[in-house]
């Protein structure tokens, strides 16, 4: 018989924040490849906010994101997404 593989790391978890900083860092890994690929980016844009709300959906239940996201158009409207470049 051959043992189950486990996929659970060895070390303790990391801080949330740099979680996220891992998070991010996987998701502009698979953007760049779909974009290599020839995906779209309004394309991708969407699906990956599908995604990201049906995990906080499954997590918090809708009540709970939909309060969440009340938030987002003073949010957006202020810039906090905006990605601005540095002018040298």
């Amino acid at each position: 018989m051959s043992q189950p593989i486990s996929y659970a790391p060895d070390r303790a978890p990391l801080p949330d924040h740099e979680q996220k900083q891992a998070a991010l860092s996987y998701l502009n890994e698979a953007w760049a490849e779909a974009r290599h690929d020839g995906v779209d980016g309004d394309c991708l844009a969407q699906a990956s906010l599908f995604a990201a709300f049906a995990e906080l959906v499954g997590t918090y239940g809708e009540d709970a994101v939909a309060k969440f996201v009340e938030g987002f158009p003073g949010r957006i409207r202020n810039g906090e997404f905006s990605v601005t470049l540095a002018r040298q």
